[in-house]
């Protein structure tokens, strides 16, 4: 039944073994969105507890050149050992510190109980980072090896089943995942947890290359990528940053997540920072209401996201296309920043992130994904996490900084109220504008996507 249900939604399955390996990957997709989703309110939450949420967007600026040296280190193990071992070792070591931040988190003196905000504190800044570099590098990893072992017609049909696991997992994780629901005073003991599920998740990937046959596991190659292992060139660490900036297809890549972050991390600014203020008492942040409202938030990003997948939005891409499966989220993001520009409210701010992050993850994620099929090894793995790196974390860093003009508006001569006011006009203009960039940026990609795959091509 379960199979009827798939090929109605994403097309018909070319055998049970397919569909089996899709199942499986999107088990262990649904633990690692779990975690992820899991740690992201606490994210926020502890931070804006320990530190402040107006360090918020310094935190995020840092955090490109915190997760850097990470990058070069994860480039380094991909080109020693196998890929599936990399996923085992960078869980167990997640899994291990978020353990370890667990047990600081509870200690008198610079755990949760010590509700004095300074940006001294830098137990508050790990976590942040930490917490930033697992989306960076776990959830990377996943897809560089997913689509390293998946071709681009199975493409269509598996990656929106995996999603909808994920998004599952999106709603799962933060859901149960929170101190309320278990009586805990903080959400120390929800860190732990979330580690013991880490070493889970391995367990799964695990599983799945023991278990999935061998023809299930190789993916596309085109006839360039042929060429290149005839040589048997030593691949260097640095390998992926080189290819990032001398194709013109991964900076295209790496434009639409850029402008799309971008654009997302002024809203979500300006929503994290409400829902602050929202839960501060006599100058105090009540951590755990905090954090119990972003994962509401979260949790219903993973409702409308499922929603969406379950009722067939991925056969955009399937029927009309990649351009036009590109070529929707700018439209809708453009739809959001108009609604927060007409009323910058909480409430508005809530409802605008949940569908923002809710179609990315449906629609343009898999997308997204599926542009890497066409191209080599070194870049699925290499290329695609430093993309994540300057896409994700660099273009996080650049809207922080247009937040931190926020701050700046606000407390001049104009005051909080026409501060606020003058920062809103002036961040929609130039969201607007990275929205129209985006939709040229997104036509090439998918042009060079589509004769790539006709031709049977490697593009870099």
């Amino acid at each position: 039944m379960f199979k009827r249900i798939a090929q109605a939604l994403w097309g018909k399955f070319e055998s049970t073994e397919e569909l089996q390996k899709f199942i499986k990957l999107a088990m262990v997709f649904f633990c690692v969105i779990g975690v992820y989703w899991g740690m992201r309110p606490l994210k926020d939450g502890i931070f804006s507890s320990i530190v402040g949420v107006n360090y918020q967007p310094f935190a995020k600026m840092m955090s490109l050149f915190i997760i850097a040296p990470l990058v070069v280190l994860y480039s380094k193990l991909v080109d020693a050992f196998p890929r599936n071992k990399v996923f085992y070792v960078l869980l167990s070591i997640y899994g291990v510190v978020a353990i370890l931040f667990s047990i600081a988190f509870m200690l008198p003196g610079i755990g949760l109980s010590n509700t004095t905000l300074s940006p001294y504190r830098f137990i508050g800044w790990m976590w942040y980072w930490y917490v930033e570099s697992f989306g960076s590098l776990v959830v990377a990893l996943f897809w560089a090896f997913t689509t390293d072992i998946t071709k681009p017609e199975a493409a269509k049909r598996g990656f929106p089943l995996i999603y909808l696991f994920g998004q599952t997992g999106n709603m799962l994780g933060p859901w149960i995942l929170r101190a309320s629901r278990f009586g805990f005073a903080t959400s120390a003991p929800i860190i732990a947890m979330l580690g013991g599920l880490m070493f889970v998740t391995g367990f799964l990937m695990w599983f799945f290359v023991s278990t999935t046959p061998k023809d299930q596991l190789q993916g596309y190659e085109g006839v360039q990528e042929k060429k290149k292992d005839e040589k048997h060139e030593e691949p260097g660490f640095l390998d992926g940053l080189k290819l990032l900036f001398k194709h013109g297809y991964l900076l295209a890549i790496t434009g639409i997540i850029i402008i799309y972050e971008v654009v997302v991390t002024i809203l979500d600014f300006f929503f994290k920072s409400s829902a602050a203020d929202a839960f501060t008492t006599n100058g105090v942040v009540q951590e755990k209401l905090l954090s119990g409202y972003l994962s509401n938030y979260s949790v219903w990003t993973g409702v409308v996201a499922t929603l969406c997948v379950l009722c067939g939005i991925n056969n955009i891409h399937r029927k009309l296309g990649t351009a036009a499966s590109l070529i929707l989220l700018p439209v809708l993001i453009a739809a959001a920043v108009l609604t927060l520009r007409l009323s910058p409210t909480l409430s508005a701010a809530f409802w605008i992130m949940v569908f923002s992050k809710a179609i990315n993850y449906a629609l343009n994620q898999p997308t997204i994904k599926q542009l890497y099929i066409p191209t080599t090894k070194d870049t699925k793995y290499k290329a695609q996490a430093w993309i994540e790196m300057f896409g994700s974390r660099g273009s996080k860093a650049i809207g922080s900084g247009i937040n931190v003009f926020r701050g700046v508006l606000m407390g001049g001569a104009l005051g909080p109220v026409a501060g606020l006011a003058m920062f809103v006009t002036i961040s929609t203009s130039i969201s607007f504008g990275l929205i129209g960039l985006w939709f040229f940026v997104a036509m090439y990609v998918a042009k060079t996507y589509n004769k790539a795959i006709a031709e049977n091509k490697v593009v870099c």
